[in-house]
């Protein structure tokens, strides 16, 4: 008797077969590993992309409160040199509330 199984059964413990399932299962492996490779560097670019427009916005919200400082600033002044010239002693003209944008 040879010790070869016949054709249409399947023989697991067979090297060969367990060599075909172990590459299968390393592709398999390999592929989602590339897969969550690039879907993590894909996910960092984004934060990276997040990050530099979060820096961008702090700049430009410093930028814009010292140019509101600033203002503010030369409005005060100048409402105290129209109210020296005035010599009424009247208050500054008041201030208008800012308008919210729709």
């Amino acid at each position: 008797m040879s010790d070869a199984c016949p054709s249409n059964v399947v023989n697991k413990n067979h090297p060969t077969y367990r060599d075909a399932d172990e590459d299968a299962a390393a592709v398999l492996l390999e592929r989602r590993w590339f897969a969550a490779f690039k879907a993590a560097s894909s996910a960092r670019a984004e934060c990276e992309a997040l990050l530099d427009a979060l820096d961008a916005r702090e700049r430009a919200w410093n930028e814009a409160r010292i140019r509101l400082a600033e203002l503010e600033m030369l409005r005060d002044s100048l409402g105290e040199q129209l109210a020296s010239l005035d010599g009424s002693g009247c208050e500054a003209m008041p201030i208008r509330p800012e308008v919210a944008p729709a």
